[in-house]
C-alpha cells in the first residue's frame, strides 16, 4: 500500500515536472516569436477590461483621446480627477502647451492668465490641493513583473497592472515613471499645488528626470496621435501665444458616466502573465529578418502595452 502510494506520488512529481517543462518549452517558444505572432497566441485570460470608472474620454476635434486611471498610485489625484470629470470641468477648456518631444497638457487658460476679469473656472465639488502622491510604498498585493535588465533612474523598474513602474527595495517605495502616453498632474513649485486640473501627457522622449517629483495619475491608451500631431506652440515651454490657437476639448466624461452602449469595449494585455513576459523576450531579442543584431535588453519605456 505504501509502495503503491509512492508510485503515485512519484508519477504526479513527473508530471508535474513534464507540465512545468512544457510550459518553459512553450514560454521559450513564444518568446522567439513576433509580437503579432504573440498576441495572436494569447487567450481571453490574458486580457482585460478597462475599468469603466477608472476610464476617461476626452473628445476634441480631431478625435477621442481615451486615458486609463491608475488610483494604486495616486488614489486621491485620480478620486480628484473623477469629481471634475463628473461636474464636466474640462468641457470647452483647451489645449494650452505642445512642447515639441516633451508634453502636451491642457487645462482651463483662465488659470494660466490670472486676469481679474476672466477668473478660473470654479472646481465644484472637486479640491484645490492634495497632498503630493510622487511615490508610494512596495506591499505584497501590489502587483510587480520586472525587467531582467538594469535602469539609469531606479534600482528596478517593470510593470504593475498596465503601467510602467520603477521600485527601490532600500527605501521600501516605488513609483510610476514618466513613458511615451503617461499622464500627470502638473503643477507649481509647490508640492502639493497639482490638483489634477491641469493634465499633461508625454509625447517625445521619455523625461524620467520628472519621475518623483510629480504626480503620474494614468496612461493614455487610445488616441495619442490627437495629442501628439498638434502644432508646438510658440511661446515659453510650448505654451501658445495666441489664445486662437488653442484647440478646444468638447468633453471629458468618466466612462462609467455614459450608458454602457456609449462606452468603448478596450482591452488591455495583462502584464501578470506569461504571454506578457514572452512579449518582453520578443522585444529583448528582435526575430524578425530585418534585424541582424539583437540587442539583449530592453528599456521600460520601450516595453509596448498592447491594447485592442
Amino acid at each position: 500500500m505504501i509502495r503503491s502510494m509512492l508510485s503515485a506520488i512519484a508519477l504526479a512529481t513527473l508530471l508535474a515536472a513534464a507540465c512545468v517543462a512544457s510550459a518553459a518549452e512553450n514560454l521559450a517558444a513564444l518568446s522567439a516569436s513576433t509580437m503579432e505572432q504573440i498576441l495572436k497566441a494569447s487567450k481571453p485570460s490574458d486580457w482585460r477590461p478597462l475599468n469603466p470608472n477608472e476610464t476617461l474620454y476626452m473628445d476634441l476635434p480631431q478625435g477621442r483621446v481615451v486615458i486609463e486611471l491608475d488610483p494604486a498610485y495616486a488614489p486621491l489625484h485620480v478620486a480628484n480627477i473623477r469629481m471634475l470629470a463628473h461636474e464636466h470641468y474640462w468641457d470647452g477648456l483647451a489645449i494650452l502647451r505642445v512642447q515639441d518631444d516633451y508634453v502636451t497638457q491642457w487645462g482651463d487658460p483662465a488659470a494660466e492668465t490670472q486676469h481679474p476679469s476672466h477668473p478660473p473656472r470654479s472646481l465644484g465639488k472637486a479640491k484645490a490641493i492634495l497632498p503630493p502622491e510622487f511615490e508610494r510604498d512596495i506591499t505584497p498585493a501590489l502587483p510587480f513583473t520586472r525587467l531582467p535588465d538594469g535602469d539609469v533612474y531606479a534600482p528596478q523598474v517593470g510593470f504593475s497592472d498596465g503601467f510602467p513602474v520603477a521600485r527601490d527595495p532600500a527605501s521600501g517605495k516605488t513609483w510610476l515613471v514618466h513613458c511615451y502616453g503617461m499622464v500627470g498632474a502638473g503643477r507649481d513649485n509647490a508640492p502639493d499645488s497639482g490638483p489634477g486640473t491641469e493634465l499633461y501627457a508625454v509625447i517625445g522622449q521619455a523625461p524620467r528626470h520628472l519621475d518623483r517629483n510629480i504626480a503620474l495619475v494614468g496612461r493614455v491608451v487610445q488616441g495619442m496621435q490627437y495629442l501628439s500631431a498638434l502644432p508646438r506652440g510658440n511661446g515659453p515651454l510650448g505654451f501658445y501665444r495666441n489664445p486662437a490657437h488653442d484647440t478646444q476639448i468638447l468633453r471629458v466624461r468618466l466612462a462609467s458616466d455614459l450608458p454602457p452602449s456609449e462606452r468603448m469595449h478596450l482591452e488591455v494585455l495583462r502584464t501578470d502573465t506569461p504571454i506578457f513576459t514572452a512579449l518582453i523576450e520578443a522585444r529583448r531579442n528582435r526575430s524578425e529578418p530585418w534585424f541582424h543584431y539583437r540587442a539583449g535588453k530592453i528599456d521600460v519605456c520601450n516595453v509596448p502595452l498592447p491594447v485592442r
